[in-house]
């Protein structure tokens, strides 16, 4: 079945959620990162498709335009783990394998913690646990460094600012390596308003809720060695965050941007954790 595009409504949120293979096969639900949108799974999604996967990624919270809260407080990680149980009922999903890239990994380590049986299998992707990072960066100096840049995100009106100005150059360049055309359509999709305040609310609203429990689900972890943001002492701490079956693959060479510069060795990751856990 070929792609498609569906609208999906939670109360008064509308999702755009991009959909691949056949509509009876096993759910497996795609979270992305920030700066960018469902697209950046567009070479991961045939591959998973060809093996019988039904795949899901939405745009999420405050990418999509019709779920674009303008308070900042919706997007604190509890609301955002809420919301997509909550689209996950809505797309008549109860369970799925849960893949999330950067902040997606977030969510989706959030999701497993907190709602466990909605998960069956977790991939995370780039971003540890939320505790294995938190760790890091308070016992880390590299790992401080790798993430001062949050700190410009943090800052309201300017952070938009700045990433902004120039036609984005520095929103363009932490997209460094990704596709172009992927790149101008995620300019353009967070040029619109109200869209970067509302990616950046994701950042804003980090030190606020509950600490994300250990993950007891089938959890499988992938980080690049490339990495800018992430580095290898908060990579590896994250085993420590799984009480559940556990694989932690490494991509040597590969970018932060996984799901665009190794989506082969992603999908099969991906496949190997599907396949070790019964539908």
């Amino acid at each position: 079945m070929p792609p498609g595009q569906l609208q999906v409504d939670v109360g008064d949120l509308t999702f755009d959620v991009r959909t691949d293979g056949p509509p009876d096969g096993r759910p497996v639900l795609l979270l992305h990162g920030f700066p960018q949108t469902s697209l950046s799974w567009a070479a991961v999604t045939p591959l998973l498709a060809r093996a019988g996967l039904r795949t899901y990624a939405p745009d999420q919270l405050g990418y999509s335009p019709g779920a674009r809260p303008q308070e900042s407080e919706a997007y604190a990680l509890t609301s955002l783990a809420q919301v997509t149980a909550d689209l996950m009922t809505a797309l008549d999903v109860p369970v799925a394998d849960v893949v999330g890239h950067d902040w997606g990994a977030n969510v989706a380590w959030a999701l497993a913690g907190w709602h466990p049986d909605r998960v069956r299998t977790l991939t995370a992707v780039s971003v540890p646990h939320p505790t294995a990072y938190t760790l890091a960066y308070r016992a880390d100096p590299e790992q401080k460094e790798r993430s001062a840049y949050i700190k410009l995100f943090w800052q309201e009106g300017k952070a938009e600012r700045v990433l902004l100005e120039d036609d984005a150059r520095r929103l363009r360049r932490l997209l460094e390596g990704v596709d172009p055309e992927a790149v101008e359509a995620y300019v353009a999709h967070l040029s619109a308003p109200g869209a970067l305040t509302a990616a950046l609310d994701w950042y804003r609203q980090m030190s606020s809720g509950t600490p994300v429990d250990p993950v007891g689900v089938p959890t499988t972890y992938v980080w690049s060695d490339a990495d800018v943001a992430i580095g290898r002492t908060a990579a590896e701490a994250c085993a420590d965050q799984v009480t559940g079956d556990y694989r932690f693959l490494e991509l040597p060479g590969v970018s932060h941007w996984v799901p665009e510069h190794a989506p082969e060795d992603l999908a099969r990751a991906v496949l190997e954790r599907v396949a070790g856990t019964p539908a």
